[in-house]
């Protein structure tokens, strides 16, 4: 992977770890703040989205209606998959389960379904990478979970969701050749109008919400978007193989920071695996 390819997959971590870390200061309803910034997010990106298409970066056609609402629909179905795991099992269980599979997943089926060829060093660094991701969030059964088989299924299914809208993203970036910005617009409106039934039922709630968690939301639908489109970008030129492992990344660097600022535990360990992780960065980069 060239190392401009690396940065800015490096950036999109960066921008991933912010907004995650704004998400801990919400103090409303998850499903309602997952809501807000969703649609936030994307009255922010459409009218970017639609000033591709006037320039003609990016052509109003059925790839763009199929490929962002399939989109669309497994990010939706990662999200409800991911708050289901979370009420039926522990987070600490579902989490890291989820975080590892995800991207090992993604690699595996990038390989075998869609041809991509790596070399021996490069795969060494994206496995590096997720060792280095389960050493920062720890042995997911040390606090002597009730339920480790259930959390470890939620978790699977979490990382097959993440895989599956990972993997059909990348293709609708390098084989569609849809703009990553047009076409996470497009998926966010999508997810906008699934959402909204929904919503509407709560929409006393949902303006509460709003003036509760004001500040969060807007860093979450700036940040959000932003991560996923250097993400988007960087699979246009560099395999989803590798580009899955490396975005991952966040977690470490969420986890460095929120050691500083919420005084978390387990700093050492966090540092070691960071170190891992930069080996296996570094093994990407050749």
């Amino acid at each position: 992977m060239q190392p401009g390819t690396v940065a800015v997959v490096l950036a999109a971590a960066v921008a991933h770890a912010v907004w995650n870390l704004a998400s801990k200061y919400k103090r409303g309803d998850t499903l309602l703040f997952v809501c807000a910034y969703t649609c936030a997010s994307a009255l922010l990106c459409v009218p970017i989205g639609l000033a591709f298409v006037a320039n003609g970066q990016q052509t109003l056609d059925w790839r763009l209606a199929v490929g962002t609402a399939v989109s669309a629909v497994l990010h939706t179905a990662y999200s409800l998959t991911l708050q289901r795991g979370y009420d039926r099992a522990e987070l600490g269980v579902v989490y890291p389960i989820a975080r590892g599979t995800g991207p090992l997943l993604t690699m595996l089926f990038a390989i075998l379904l869609l041809g991509e060829r790596l070399t021996p060093i490069a795969v060494s660094g994206a496995l590096l990478v997720l060792a280095g991701i389960l050493v920062v969030t720890g042995n997911p059964f040390r606090s002597g979970s009730r339920r480790p088989l259930q959390g470890m299924r939620w978790g699977i299914a979490t990382g097959v969701a993440i895989a599956s809208y990972t993997l059909w993203d990348s293709y609708a970036v390098t084989s569609l050749h849809l703009a990553p910005v047009s076409y996470l617009a497009g998926t966010l409106l999508w997810q906008s109008l699934i959402l909204a039934p929904g919503v509407l039922r709560q929409r006393p709630r949902l303006l509460a919400a709003i003036r509760t968690d004001a500040v969060p939301i807007l860093i979450v639908a700036v940040f959000s978007p932003l991560a996923y489109i250097l993400v988007l970008t960087a699979m246009q030129s560099a395999p989803v193989a590798l580009v899955a492992p490396l975005r991952e990344s966040s977690i470490v660097i969420g986890a460095l920071l929120a050691c500083r600022l919420f005084r978390e535990d387990h700093l050492a360990r966090r540092i070691a695996g960071a170190v891992v992780v930069l080996a296996g960065i570094a093994a990407i980069g050749f």
